[in-house]
This record gives C-alpha cells, sequence and structure tokens, in this order.
C-alpha cells in the first residue's frame, strides 16, 4: 500500500459511523475537479515516509478502537494497490468495518473483496453518462468494466451508494441519464461541486440549488433514495 495521508476521525466519510480515512497513492483517472490530485503521483517525500506513515496509522487504529467504528479507504484509487487484500484483512482483525471508495475501474478486485467480506460499504463514483466518461476523467476507460461494478456492487448484499460530482459540464439531464443506468439502486448521492482556488472563474456557470433540488426529483424516478451532498 502506497499511503500519501490520513485522516484522524471523520463523521461524514462513512455513513452513521465515525471513520478514520485513508488515502492511497495513484490513480488510473484524471478529472478535472478533483480535489485529491496531489495523489495521482507518489512524491520522492511520499515514498520515503511509507514505513513510519504506516507504523503511525496501525498504532492509531489499535489505541482508538473504543473510538472509532470503521475505516475508510480512499484515495487515489485504492484498487490499484498490490496488497489492498492484506491491509483490509489487518484492518478487519482489529475489528474495524471497512468501507471503500472506488472509481469502479477494477471489477475483479471489487469482486473478490465482496466475496470474502472484506469489505462492508461502497462507494462508487459514477463520474458521468458512459458516452461521456472518457472527456470527464481525461483518460480512457474500459466502459463494459464500469458497468461491471455497478452491477457488481447492486447485486451484493453489502451497504453502497452511487455518487456523482455534479460538475461542468454535466447537466441535469446527463445525471438522469446516470440515475437510468443504476435504475433500481438503493441510493445515489449527487455532490455538490467545489471550485479550486485556480479555478475560481468558473462559479458564475456552477449550478445552483434549485437546480440540484431539480436533478434530485427527476433521479428520484428510477433509485430507491436520491441524496444532496454539500449543501
Amino acid at each position: 500500500m502506497i499511503i500519501g495521508g490520513y485522516v484522524k476521525n471523520s463523521f461524514v466519510d462513512y455513513p452513521q459511523n465515525i471513520s478514520a480515512v485513508i488515502f492511497t497513492v495513484g490513480c488510473n483517472m484524471n478529472c478535472w475537479y478533483c480535489h485529491n490530485k496531489n495523489l495521482i503521483t507518489m512524491s520522492e517525500k511520499i515514498k520515503g515516509q511509507q514505513k513510519k506513515l504506516k507504523t503511525e496509522i496501525f498504532d492509531f487504529l489499535r489505541n482508538h478502537r473504543c473510538f472509532l467504528d470503521a475505516v475508510v479507504i480512499s484515495g487515489g484509487e485504492p484498487t490499484l494497490q498490490n496488497d489492498l487484500f492484506e491491509f483490509i484483512i489487518a484492518i478487519k482483525s482489529m475489528g474495524y468495518k471497512v468501507k471503500l471508495d472506488t472509481n469502479g475501474t477494477n471489477p475483479d478486485c471489487i469482486h473478490k473483496l465482496i466475496k470474502n467480506k472484506l469489505v462492508d460499504y461502497i462507494a462508487m463514483d459514477i463520474k458521468a453518462p458512459l458516452n461521456k466518461y472518457n472527456t470527464i476523467t481525461e483518460t480512457n476507460n474500459n466502459l463494459k468494466d464500469i458497468e461491471k461494478s455497478i452491477k457488481l456492487i447492486m447485486d451484493s448484499l453489502i451497504d453502497y451508494e452511487f455518487r456523482t460530482t455534479f460538475a461542468p459540464p454535466l447537466t441535469v439531464d446527463e445525471l438522469v441519464q446516470i440515475a437510468q443506468i443504476i435504475t433500481g439502486a438503493n441510493n445515489y448521492c449527487i455532490q455538490k461541486y467545489r471550485p479550486c482556488n485556480d479555478l475560481d472563474n468558473i462559479t458564475e456557470i456552477l449550478p445552483i440549488k434549485s437546480t440540484m433540488l431539480q436533478a434530485q426529483l427527476k433521479c428520484c424516478k428510477f433509485v430507491k433514495q436520491c441524496n444532496l451532498r454539500g449543501f
């Protein structure tokens, strides 16, 4: 596991649980609006801190089991990590629940995690309608893998959510297209886009709350629950 950092406690990353959040380094997408772009590549500083950082994280988790309920593994894209399974097993051995944040590009990994009961909750980002995926992520994606991951998650018996960041140039109609892809899903979350400092000039074209509510209403026709996040 190559770890870029961690948050000691969060009340929002794992629904109804207090969690620590671990951020892995490396991602196979390059979404322009990402706030964690520093995690796409590993700096020499991060590389030199791995042993110390991992020891610190596991010591913290062992010492705070009475306070924390869960550990969220985020990124970057965690399923790119070769020893993700061993890392999760070590966390589960302490009695923690585990939530995985993923972009869904590695369905084989997701399948194995579910099959071996190593994850209790999965949050998968659906970046755009399938015909717009490469534009939004600025990468060439295997869309069959995205669809396969969606099906694996929806067919599983674990808790899950799908989520989309409502960032330009996405439209309400395109959010509805995404909701149709996951028809019948338990939970779809539309997240408010938060501009980065160097993109402040884009704020004037961001969707306003009434637009978000309109999207929520339309998406609710296809999923069991649609929530807005960030308001």
